[in-house]
């Protein structure tokens, strides 16, 4: 079961840390440290799958070199409390192979750091956990400085943001969410609190390597660690407290993860939530007998498959919206509106194709519900801005929504379309702020990623306020974010544009 982990931490000699001592413990290698003369050997250490080190353009090739780039750093930093690097740690989904977690990680560092003109040293480790399944994650250790091909030059300020952290926390389960969609895997990571995903459960305290501990010289944190480790553990039986309380609780959890699971994926998430044998079998034994438990069968590789009560109620109602908002024409485009925004387009120097202007014929041909899937860089946002337009034109108030706040930006900025992420709509809606009415056309971008739920409550909302609703994605974007994929019924499918050389349900000319 994957599960959501990225932390940011700054190496500096005032916890008395060395960049070269961190750079050989995550790489597993032996570095030697010139600043104080001395090596640091962890070449024995296990577990290290993948090891580079990512450069930006212009910067020194021989860089690439990981003891003389962190050499580097040690000897261009004189302060004695001086901060060196900054890590990022994140967990990579279990359910990837090894090269596939090690691709992953590699185009999140290339796309989050090195192309922003960070020199990062990449490595990924598959440990195993303590129930011997895998425990992938990957340590990023950044430069903090600008560099150019004569080395570093001054800090980079905006690199320490709040706000940049709170990107690379979004835009790594954006990403990884999106892989997992790509293979067809049935999971996804949120980096949302446990609160803010509406799960009763409380979080549980990281228990760190012992490896700050083998680079802090003359610091012991043994005694930290315990305490840390008893925290944990009072934390998991807190939880497992509460599901033998109520199973519901779980078999929420769970299914914010993946729409349906197996009995493996019960009990990796027992064991998470539990202390000791005893405890975790009366979580099993809790979530096995709960009544929302339902039972699927067989699964294609032989293993039994679930889902609760919850979901295939949810995905009723989802279905039952979406075919009465397919089924109502109230929000047509008259063909002088809709030449009208093609001309301005035209002026700008905007000519559709034959596959956008069938889009834009099928999404504002009236009905209540439109989908259209295309691939990136096929001209989505383009015809979106002309649909925009068009339904200005004919009196109708056009909004965006994305599940990311980078998608919900994007979206903005490619259509003009003014756009928010859809919790911070589901807020408003919550206090009665920003309620759809039956003038409104809702554009929900990546809908592909959105979740069985979170469609489910959108969906419902505009049908009952009589608000259109157009669903724009990709689609290698089959996964859901939270539990899915929100499948869509027959008589909506029936309608899709599909952006790859055809046209299912469109006209064309």
């Amino acid at each position: 079961m994957a599960i959501y982990h990225l932390h940011v931490k700054v190496i500096g000699r005032k916890a008395g840390s060395s960049a070269v001592a961190s750079a050989a413990y995550r790489s597993a290698s032996r570095l030697r440290d010139e600043r104080i003369e001395r090596s640091h050997d962890f070449s024995s250490k296990r577990g290290v799958v993948h090891s580079e080190v990512m450069l930006p353009e212009d910067a020194p090739e021989a860089w690439r070199d990981r003891e003389r780039l962190w050499n580097a750093v040690e000897a261009f930093e004189v302060r004695k409390d001086a901060q060196l690097a900054r890590e990022v740690e994140f967990a990579l989904p279990r359910e990837l192979s090894q090269g596939q977690g090690i691709e992953l990680a590699r185009d999140f560092v290339q796309a989050e750091f090195v192309s922003k003109g960070m020199v990062a040293d990449l490595n990924v480790h598959w440990d195993m956990a303590e129930d011997g399944s895998p425990k992938p994650h990957a340590h990023v250790i950044l430069a903090m400085r600008s560099v150019d091909e004569n080395g570093f030059g001054p800090k980079v300020r905006d690199w320490n943001q709040t706000e940049m952290v709170e990107r690379w926390r979004e835009r790594w389960a954006e990403l990884a969410n999106e892989r997992l969609a790509e293979l067809d895997i049935d999971a996804r990571i949120d980096h949302r609190s446990l609160e803010a995903q509406g799960i009763a459960l409380e979080p549980q305290s990281q228990i760190g390597a012992p490896a700050q501990r083998i680079e802090d010289s003359g610091i012991d944190t043994a005694d930290i660690e315990a305490d840390r480790a008893e925290l944990h553990r009072e934390i998991a039986r807190k939880n497992g407290a509460r599901i033998i309380a109520d199973p519901s609780v779980a078999l929420d959890a769970i299914t914010h993860q993946q729409s349906t699971f197996t009995r493996k994926d019960i009990a990796k998430f027992s064991h998470r939530h539990s202390d000791g044998i005893e405890q975790f079998n009366q979580v099993m034994g809790a979530i096995g007998s709960a009544p929302d438990l339902v039972e699927l069968g067989k699964d294609g590789r032989g293993e039994d498959r679930f889902t609760t009560r919850q979901m295939i109620d949810t995905e009723q109602r989802l279905h039952r919206s979406a075919e009465l908002m397919a089924e109502k024409e109230r929000h047509s485009v008259s063909d002088t509106h809709r030449e009208a925004a093609l001309a301005r387009a035209a002026q700008r120097g905007l000519i559709l194709s034959d596959e956008q202007a069938d889009a834009l014929d099928h999404i504002t041909d009236g009905r209540g519900l439109g989908v259209v899937v295309g691939f990136a860089g096929t001209g989505k946002s383009a015809m979106l801005g002309v649909a925009r337009q068009a339904w200005a034109a004919a009196g109708y108030e056009v909004r965006g929504a994305a599940l990311s706040g980078i998608a919900a930006e994007n979206l903005e900025g490619g259509s003009g379309i003014a756009s928010r992420t859809i919790a911070s709509m589901e807020r408003g809606w919550g206090q009665s702020r920003d309620l759809l009415t039956a003038r409104d056309v809702l554009v929900i971008d990546e809908a592909g990623m959105v979740g069985t739920r979170q469609l489910e409550r959108v969906l419902s909302h505009a049908a009952d306020a009589g608000a259109k609703v157009v669903l724009v994605g990709d689609p290698q974007q089959l996964q859901a974010i939270e539990a899915g994929p929100a499948s869509l019924p027959p008589i909506t499918k029936s309608r899709e544009i599909l952006f790859d050389g055809s046209v299912t349900g469109g006209k064309r000319g």
